[in-house]
């Protein structure tokens, strides 16, 4: 019996599971072909929304959208994939495979030498919000430090300026570097509306018990300090092949494919979003390439013809706390909502990329959508004019 392995329970993997669902389906729901996902954890982790103040509402339990799709899945940690052999090992277990998704995600890439790093906070993984949560419960007035204004820690710095006082540090000589001067101004005036201090082109080189240490010499009051810098595909792609790009991603043709009988999505994938990008380590691609990767690992077993991945519109959608929030098309990242509308379209994209549950057909179906339309994206000629 044919075997598609799935290593990884984020985005990525849950719909390249799907994904293989519905090539299975189409080949007139050949049950001759197992599809086993491996990951740790029992649930599928919203890691959009970790900034919220309950990051225990972003988690789905995997056995509700595995179980309906007949995927086995593999409780166990893949610590070695050998390509020769077609094998991976989880947890010490040999696990043999006819074709591999690599959808094993991207993680923090946290400081090193760094005095006082095990005081840091992150909001990368789960528990880590959970650390945050706790750490913070039921207090107001605190100050916090979050280094880098990029697009995690300018969600996690706004988030917690509803409680506190936030001082948000940078490298770079502007805010939100890396997504460009479009933005930008609706940005700046967020983080002037919430009283956000900006300290750039620095950064922290020591955390102490209530305070952080800046690089101009700075010492500044510190309840807590939250690390945003920096994203890292796993490790694992490493076994895959030598020539990754910067983030350690594993370069694919347009169908996915890294190796014959290797498929790589989401974090771990660095495939072509068009002539002049690369996608993004983001749920908004991850998504679709899991559905991409899963249909084509099993369609290559059972003669079903392999999709393309054909990217959607690029968009940005800001969470900028209490000052709304800011919705971008294009890679320029042209603004389209801003404000209370930024805001809910923010809120109704975390509730969208909640995949459906329980229901094998739903489930299935959704796999088959690799781009969902959302009618609530507003139209560029309905756009609200910029402020003066």
């Amino acid at each position: 019996m044919a075997h598609v392995v799935i290593i990884g329970g984020g985005f990525a993997g849950v719909w390249a599971a799907a994904g293989a669902d519905l090539a299975r389906e189409r080949a007139g729901g050949a049950r001759d072909l197992r599809i086993t996902l491996i990951a740790p954890n029992d649930h599928l982790v919203l890691r959009p929304r970790l900034y919220e103040p309950e990051p225990d509402l972003a988690k789905v339990e995997l056995r509700r959208i595995l179980e309906p799709i007949g995927v086995r899945h593999l409780r166990a940690t893949v610590s070695t994939i050998d390509t020769a052999r077609r094998v991976v090992v989880a947890d010490g277990q040999e696990v043999a495979y006819d074709r591999l998704v690599l959808a094993s995600g991207s993680r923090l890439v946290r400081p090193q030498g760094l005095p006082g790093a095990e005081r840091l906070f992150d909001i990368d993984t789960l528990d880590a919000a959970r650390r945050l949560t706790d750490h913070l419960r039921g207090r107001e007035d605190f100050t916090a430090v979050v280094v880098g204004a990029g697009f995690t820690g300018l969600e996690a710095a706004t988030a917690l300026a509803s409680n506190g006082r936030v001082l948000l540090v940078d490298r770079s000589r502007v805010v939100a570097h890396a997504l460009g001067p479009g933005p930008r101004g609706e940005i700046e005036r967020a983080l002037d509306e919430l009283g956000i201090e900006r300290r750039l082109v620095t950064t922290v080189t020591e955390v102490g018990d209530g305070y952080a240490l800046l690089s101009d010499g700075t010492k500044v009051d510190a309840d807590v300090v939250v690390w945003t810098v920096g994203m890292r595909a796993s490790e694992l792609t490493r076994q895959i092949g030598d020539r990754l790009d910067h983030l350690g991603r594993v370069p694919v043709d347009r169908r996915l494919r890294a190796l014959p009988h290797v498929f790589v999505a989401g974090d771990t994938a660095a495939a072509p979003f068009d002539e002049e990008h690369t996608v993004m380590q983001a749920c908004q691609h991850a998504t679709p390439l899991g559905k991409v990767a899963g249909h084509n690992a099993a369609a290559d077993l059972l003669h079903v013809p392999l999709r393309d991945f054909t990217p959607g519109p690029y968009v940005t959608c800001l969470d900028l706390g209490e000052a709304g929030g800011v919705f971008t098309r294009g890679w320029d990242r042209k603004v389209m909502a801003r404000g209370a509308e930024g805001k809910e379209i923010k809120v109704r994209i975390n509730q969208a990329i909640h995949p459906p549950v329980d229901d094998a057909e739903k489930i299935t179906a959704a796999a088959d959508r690799v781009h969902i339309e959302l009618p609530f994206f507003p139209r560029a000629e309905e756009t609200p004019a910029p402020d003066a």
